[in-house]
């Protein structure tokens, strides 16, 4: 402790340090090139992206979106109904001439399906010159009886009709139709009678479980051998619980909303069971499961069963 250095000056020891002093006016502008160079180098960057896009947008219009090569020369229709090709090529909206690539094909399916006898439509393009199309149209199984207003004054009652997933569809004109095909007859298709207004729109579809139930019934129908022995004219649903059926020999024959195989069955075996005695039947009732409900009629003047003009056809394509 008595021999202890005493602690030195520092400032005396210090070292020489070069000492560099900028003004302040100096590193703005320093900072200023930089900030410059940057943004023009963004500015640049910018620029030949834009100029790069519009290059190519220029370039694909002059070899594909406005290339006469590409032209839409032949519209290829194959459907597996009795819509007239030429028809479904009018309602596609595509214009002769029109170019290939630039054909939005999402257009011409929305197109389409508004009509609504077509369920559904495949779009294909074939280079350079075809679009073709498949299209899917759909089967009238039934009829609805809607009030419409005439051109002379007044109302009419005019048809409409439902397929099996009862889509409603607007009845084709002749006009429409395929040489040699005819449009379906408001008289080849039984009617679904008291059906709720509010839901019968062209393309839509009837939701109403009694609306269901009765084209159910009619596709049972028209399956069973019962088709043989009456002729189904309309179906009631308006009792809600029940489905009244009317048949073209004058019964009135009462359904429960299931079970249409088994109930078309216990009739088919009470009709043979009428012939037998030379009667016919005049009122049943298939709701009730015992005792089943039945009057009797005179066979004689029962009419005879009429001869179908109409048979659904499926799986035929038709390719023009």
């Amino acid at each position: 402790m008595f021999f202890k250095r005493a602690p030195k000056n520092r400032r005396i020891g210090r070292e020489f340090v070069l000492d560099v002093k900028l003004r302040s006016s100096q590193v703005r502008a320093r900072r200023m090139r930089i900030s410059a160079l940057l943004l023009g180098g963004f500015f640049l960057a910018v620029c030949s992206v834009y100029l790069a896009w519009r290059a190519t947008e220029v370039g694909l219009d002059l070899l594909l979106y406005r290339n006469p090569a590409f032209s839409v020369l032949n519209i290829d229709v194959e459907t597996d109904g009795i819509i007239a090709p030429d028809q479904i090529r009018r309602w596609t909206g595509v214009r002769p001439g029109e170019n290939l690539f630039a054909l939005d094909l999402g257009t011409v399916r929305r197109n389409l399906l508004l009509i609504s006898m077509i369920e559904s439509v495949s779009l294909e393009k074939i280079l350079p010159h075809t679009l073709r199309l498949q299209v899917t149209e759909r089967e009238p199984v039934a009829q609805i009886g809607v009030l419409r207003p005439r051109a002379a004054g007044g109302v009419e009652m005019a048809p409409l009709y439902v397929d099996s997933q009862g889509y409603v569809i607007t009845p084709l004109t002749p006009a429409q139709c395929s040489p040699g095909a005819s449009p379906i007859g408001a008289d080849q298709l039984p009617s679904i009678t008291w059906v709720n207004a509010s839901e019968i729109q062209p393309g839509r579809q009837i939701q109403s479980p009694q609306v269901r139930a009765a084209l159910e019934l009619i596709l049972a129908f028209q399956r069973s051998p019962m088709e043989g022995q009456a002729d189904l004219l309309k179906v009631d649903v308006s009792s809600g619980d029940v489905l009244v059926a009317k048949t073209g020999q004058g019964a009135e024959i009462t359904f429960a909303m299931e079970n249409f195989d088994q109930q078309l069955l216990r009739w088919q075996r009470i009709c043979n069971e009428a012939q037998r005695l030379n009667k016919a039947v005049a009122t049943l009732d298939l709701a009730v499961s015992n005792s089943i409900p039945l009057t009797w009629m005179e066979g004689s003047a029962v009419p005879q069963v009429s001869v179908r003009t109409f048979k659904p056809v499926r799986n035929r394509k038709k390719h023009v």
